[in-house]
């Protein structure tokens, strides 16, 4: 299956210059969707992708993350925007290209030494990946991959991630 025709583009959005890659239509179609799913899964496998479990970023990490780690038999984790979560938190900061921004991820989700699979929907310049990642391994966690459905390739965001295996499904 094709997995680049199931995702729009959307050109100047959210600012003039931007193509957005648009994932709704992905999720809107039941075999696009499966079969993302499916495939992903058994690239994690291929991989030697061992985790206990999968976090996603806020908000479309949850969205793959989460029938990824059922398909896994893995739990899963949410990583949130701040105020987000009711209990106590782990929290890290990072830089935006004008800004800083947080996340955080409650104390009690992971244990150490938990081996962890960090998932989103896209990676760009690898900064919220990044900050993730600082997070798990902040805790004393094993951080065992990284897995997007989407990498924009010219935007050379894997330089900006630990060195453990990436997968992505498509390439822009």
């Amino acid at each position: 299956m094709d997995l680049k025709s199931l995702i729009r583009d959307i050109p100047d959005f959210p600012k003039p210059g931007i193509v957005f890659r648009d994932i709704t239509t992905l999720l809107r179609d039941p075999q696009g969707l499966r079969y993302t799913i499916d495939i992903f899964a058994e690239k994690c496998i291929d991989a030697g992708l061992k985790a206990d479990y999968i976090v996603g970023m806020e908000s479309r990490g949850f969205i793959f993350g989460t029938p990824l780690a059922y398909k896994l038999g893995v739990g899963f984790i949410p990583v949130r925007k701040p105020g987000k979560l009711p209990a106590a938190v782990h929290s890290v900061e990072y830089e935006l290209e004008y800004g800083t921004d947080c996340l955080e991820m409650h104390q009690d989700a992971l244990h150490p030494n938990s081996r962890v699979l960090i998932v989103d929907d896209l990676i760009a310049t690898g900064g919220t990946a990044s900050a993730t990642a600082s997070l798990i391994q902040k805790i004393g966690c094993e951080l065992v991959g990284f897995g997007f459905i989407i990498e924009l390739r010219d935007l050379q965001g894997r330089k900006n991630l630990p060195d453990v295996p990436i997968i992505s499904l498509v390439e822009y």
